[in-house]
């Protein structure tokens, strides 16, 4: 019986485990899809929604800045890599991204003008990954879309595809004072061994990067705030 019962221990610790593991991965796909939204928004039609019309994953991300849509917008517009970059923390950038700059903390004049067709470097230039600006509204939304964020080696060789649509919208509340900043991902893979990566990598990292994204757009736009009312008091 003693040792029948030791036999069994491994196998629970492993049942345990396992159990464990997929209950956290499940948690992080959840996260990664929904951070910060509500059910509303994510049901909500947003700009840019019929670049990738059906799409394998969509990401819902939001956060309340208390600081109006003018103070918000400049962070959008100079995003990208080698620009003011994507405001998430630094480490990540290290990890992830090392060849890319520090995300800025001040507005950068020379990129605060973007037209309907502008490419967004996400790369350097060798690799020219990046995204092209296929939705504007000044002050309000910006869509952004790409089918260069793959490895330019899968490319050439189509051995893998990508269609991904990034859409960002601010949202005024209270009469203008403070703003819903929302944005959403729409993206297709193939073959289906890049689709399963993405699902259980891409999607549980995004919960890491959406999450400085938000924090990062919403201190900048914040401190903005507190400079512009400092400069117009009596």
């Amino acid at each position: 019986m003693a040792r029948s019962m030791s036999r069994r221990r491994p196998v629970r610790l492993v049942a345990t485990a396992l159990g464990c593991t997929t209950l956290l991965e499940a948690t992080l796909i959840h996260l990664g899809r929904t951070y910060g939204s509500t059910v509303e928004e994510r049901r909500r039609d947003l700009p840019g929604d019929d670049l990738v019309p059906r799409p394998t994953v969509v990401t819902n991300h939001a956060v309340t800045i208390d600081a109006p849509p003018e103070c918000v917008w400049p962070w959008l517009v100079q995003m990208g890599w080698h620009r003011g970059g994507w405001y998430t923390a630094r480490w990540v950038d290290r990890l992830l991204f090392p060849a890319n700059w520090p995300s800025a903390n001040r507005i950068i004049p020379d990129l605060q003008h973007i037209e309907l067709g502008d490419f967004i470097p996400d790369g350097a230039p060798e690799t020219q990954c990046g995204l092209i600006v296929e939705h504007l509204e000044p002050g309000s939304a910006l869509v952004l879309h790409s089918t260069s964020h793959l490895p330019r080696a899968w490319r050439d060789r189509r051995l893998a595809e990508l269609d991904w649509s990034w859409t960002f919208v601010l949202v005024p509340l209270d009469g203008g004072r403070r703003t819903r900043y929302l944005f959403r991902s729409r993206w297709v893979t193939g073959p289906w061994w890049l689709t399963l990566g993405g699902w259980l990598g891409v999607v549980p990292a995004d919960f890491v990067m959406s999450r400085d994204m938000l924090r990062g757009v919403k201190e900048r736009a914040e401190g903005l705030a507190r400079e512009r009312a400092l400069d117009v008091a009596p």
